[in-house]
């Protein structure tokens, strides 16, 4: 007998929360890790990228794994060296170290990002895997509430090097939650073929059908605008609007309310209007709240209610973006979840960490220029939107679909 969905949401949307802990939790102390190591702010956010991109790419890895050996093995594995990859961060003598460390750190945080929705797509699919994978996001977005919080009172109180000690412990306690509460939901049948040859043909499979990869590009650029916001948004607020770190936790918190409360609402909304028109209302009402801010900040309305509001606004509209587009993307591929919940991750993960790179050049430490690389990308994803035609949408199998 299956767990009650309350109970398996809360199990996988912990472990899900498990990567973005790794970023959550040390963005308040960002400014204090670059002043400590003696490193410039760019340097600061490259232990960022680097844990963007590990976190990305490594689903690749991940994924396929997951799929060829069960659910439980990789990211036991993965959370291993995540909690000692914590430890070398705690210990990182330089900034070259702690981006080293940062990188093996995403590494082992990838399978714990991969594994709850390839859970789902194991049991669930249609509305049933839509109702599930909104209630697991919920539950991950706690993470941003409570994350940078935990993170600001720890370093205030012991130093930022604490933080990865508490990062290391969170590890240990994912690996409880492997151990003790979550079950195996990939049966020996159903697993394919080890070696690189399977994952290999099950990435071209989905690469070419465009019925996957218009859902995972539109929610990785809809995602990069809130990564941007992520590697720039500490500086923003604590050097430009002199903020303390504390503050700018509870600021952050928002973006994850807005979310939540974006959760509550979206499915009815999605239900009454379809995926596609609640997917093309959601990323334009994005680009239109982020446009409205740039304009005021181009006529010179620096408020930071105004930027805190438009913001937690448009980022939580990835409440009605990102579940529609995950279950849209994989609801054609059950036999290559894992593969395609890793697909999905690479290109969020990714995406995010080029959008920085990108970024990082341009950013002066003020508003104007985080706002219009936010913009670049809400932009981006209202082409892909729009570029998703009714027709193709048409096709899209019905709620009531059977998994398998």
């Amino acid at each position: 007998m299956s767990p009650s969905p309350l109970r398996h949401a809360l199990v996988l949307g912990l472990l899900t929360a498990i990567g973005p802990s790794g970023i959550d939790m040390y963005l308040p102390a960002l400014p204090v890790i670059a002043s400590g190591l003696g490193a410039s702010p760019q340097a600061a956010q490259a232990s960022l990228m680097a844990f963007y991109l590990a976190l990305g790419a490594g689903q690749l890895v991940a994924g396929p794994l997951s799929d060829q050996w069960g659910r439980r093995p990789p990211v036991l594995a993965g959370l291993g060296l995540f909690m000692a990859a914590s430890a070398g961060c705690a210990l990182a003598p330089d900034i070259h170290w702690l981006v080293a460390f940062r990188l093996l750190q995403g590494l082992g945080a990838c399978a714990s990002m991969v594994t709850p929705r390839a859970v789902v797509r194991d049991l669930h699919a249609g509305a049933e895997g839509t109702r599930l994978l909104s209630l697991l996001m919920t539950v991950y977005t706690v993470s941003p509430i409570l994350a940078p919080l935990a993170g600001s009172v720890v370093a205030g109180a012991w130093g930022w090097r604490a933080v990865f000690w508490v990062l290391a412990a969170v590890g240990a306690t994912g690996i409880a939650l492997v151990t003790f509460a979550l079950a195996e939901s990939r049966p020996l049948h159903a697993r394919q073929a080890s070696g690189f040859g399977p994952a290999l043909r099950g990435y071209a499979l989905l690469l070419r059908d465009r019925r996957f990869l218009a859902p995972a590009l539109l929610a990785s650029t809809s995602l990069a605008a809130f990564f941007v916001y992520v590697a720039n948004s500490s500086f923003v607020f604590t050097r430009h609007h002199g903020l303390s770190s504390r503050t700018y936790a509870l600021l952050f918190a928002l973006n994850a309310l807005g979310f939540v409360v974006g959760t509550a609402f979206g499915p009815r909304f999605t239900a009454r209007v379809g995926v596609a028109r609640s997917l093309r209302t959601a990323v334009a009402l994005q680009a239109g709240s982020v446009g409205l801010l740039a304009v005021c900040l181009a006529l010179g309305v620096d408020s930071l209610a105004l930027l805190v509001l438009l913001l937690a606004i448009a980022f939580g509209l990835n409440s009605l973006v990102v579940p529609s587009c995950f279950v849209l993307a994989m609801q054609h591929h059950p036999q290559h979840a894992g593969s395609a919940s890793a697909l999905i991750g690479a290109f969020n993960f990714a995406g995010g960490a080029a959008a920085m790179a990108m970024a990082a050049p341009f950013m002066d430490g003020r508003p104007g220029s985080m706002v219009a690389a936010i913009l670049a990308c809400c932009a981006a994803a209202f082409a892909i939107a729009t570029g998703m035609t009714q027709p193709q949408n048409r096709k899209e199998p019905s709620p009531r679909c059977r998994a398998g």
